[in-house]
């Protein structure tokens, strides 16, 4: 009788997210969710406010360390709070559940799934070049691809991390083919200076767009719970994550620049695609139009997985929200979470299908609600230092306490920029993130 008392106890236990990855599995993550398809779009902009070829090099290499940086501070806060939910369960120990509960809104309602429809509407533009359907050409593929990898990402943790592995192996060897064109095939370019260089933002402007294609390593604290020997390998993913993306940056915009030239760059409306068409002709856009699809494919499955994550999380702390702290005990996958995730994806990308601009208008709505939130996550590695003195601490970040506050330095000139450099979109966003507080304020009382 003890024994099954004991049994049953044991059963009735709910299932946690078990250590199931690599070091290797976890960078496959975060380099398939940051070199997404945002190399593809942002090096011409980076390229119109700047004033030289060595310039334009360093900017890039500057947003590898800004990320580097904020990069130690998380490596703390997951080795030392290893937690599925990531930056909510930072923001709770720290501030309470009233701060982690509106960031668990936002990231649920602006950031994740605005990041996953960004990608989509990136991913539907390109396929649609390979193969058109209609007039709704773009949206049909944009739906289509967030169903698939929700729902492969829902059956289970195995396939989910074998098709972002496989999706950031093909996208890494697309990107060295890229980088091999752009060195040896096409003759070498003279960089010259471009004759106008945007006076309004310019540099301060180009590195928002830097840091904007080196967003996402930040996702890598969803993933604390899930790797093996978390103390010791999630400083080890983070560090060479972040070389591994600040290399394939460098190593892609060098070639542009050789193959090009910066005028080219800075006013190219696909800078690879015209890149490849010097060496390869049509097979050349077609190549890079595939390319850009499988990139974007990646960077949406990583964001997809990552994003169900802390809405887990949410639904364990707030009993209305209780159905989406459901963790499946057979496929390891927070699986209505995922669901939920992808229907409110699903429609910012029928709302962004009635803008202009659906990518644009989607960068617009998640930029300053995600810097504010950033600035939080940091602001709570001091809290906490203070706050629990004795924690064991198997990393702690260098040069305590100068590098966390300069990195929230740089957060504020990003919240401060989103503001002033983006349209009607950042209100909605903000509008949409104080409506969560009305919400929290109905669901307390």
């Amino acid at each position: 009788m003890p024994d099954e008392l004991s049994n049953n106890a044991v059963d009735d236990i709910p299932p946690t997210p078990q250590p199931t990855l690599s070091v290797l599995d976890a960078v496959a993550v975060i380099v398939g969710i940051v070199v997404g398809a945002g190399i593809f779009k942002t090096p011409s902009l980076v390229a119109a406010n700047v004033g030289s070829g060595v310039n334009f090099l360093l900017v890039w290499l500057l947003g590898g360390v800004v990320s580097l940086i904020g990069a130690l501070c998380y490596a703390e806060l997951a080795t030392t709070y290893p937690h599925a939910g990531g930056e909510y369960y930072y923001l709770t120990r720290a501030f309470g559940k009233d701060i982690a509960w509106l960031f668990a809104w936002a990231r649920l309602s602006v950031m994740q799934t605005g990041s996953i429809a960004i990608v989509a509407f990136i991913f539907g533009d390109y396929a649609s070049q390979l193969l058109p359907l209609g007039d709704r050409s773009s949206s049909i593929y944009t739906a289509i691809a967030i169903t698939l990898l929700t729902v492969l990402n829902a059956i289970g943790i195995q396939l989910g991390k074998w098709v972002q592995n496989l999706l950031t192996a093909a996208k890494l060897l697309g990107l060295l083919f890229v980088v091999l064109v752009g060195l040896v095939f096409v003759p070498n370019h003279v960089s010259e200076i471009p004759a106008v260089v945007n006076s309004q933002g310019g540099y301060s402007l180009a590195m928002i767009f830097v840091l904007l294609t080196y967003g996402g390593w930040s996702e890598a604290a969803y993933l604390s719970a899930e790797l093996h020997q978390v103390q010791r390998n999630m400083t080890r993913t983070l560090v060479l994550a972040i070389s591994v993306i600040t290399g394939i940056f460098l190593l892609v915009n060098f070639a542009y620049l050789k193959g090009l030239g910066l005028t080219a760059i800075s006013q190219s409306d696909a800078v690879a695609a015209d890149l490849l068409h010097l060496a390869l002709a049509k097979q050349g856009r077609q190549f890079i139009s595939l390319l850009v699809a499988i990139s974007a494919l990646g960077s949406m499955n990583g964001t997809i997985w990552t994003g169900a994550r802390t809405n887990y999380a949410w639904g364990q702390d707030f009993p209305v929200f209780r159905f989406l702290g459901h963790w499946h005990p057979k496929t390891h996958t927070p699986t209505n979470a995922l669901f939920v995730q992808g229907a409110i994806a699903l429609a910012l990308v029928c709302l962004g299908t009635l803008t202009r601009s659906g990518f644009t208008t989607m960068v617009e709505y998640t930029a300053p609600v995600f810097w504010l939130f950033l600035l939080l996550t940091v602001l709570s590695l001091f809290v906490l230092r203070k706050k629990e003195p004795l924690m064991l601490r198997p990393f702690q970040v260098p040069l305590y306490p100068l590098t966390p506050f300069l990195f929230c330095a740089i957060c504020v000139y990003m919240l401060f920029a989103s503001l002033m450099y983006t349209g009607i979109g950042a209100m909605v966003g903000v509008v949409v993130l104080l409506a969560g507080l009305l919400i929290l304020l109905v669901v307390r009382h």
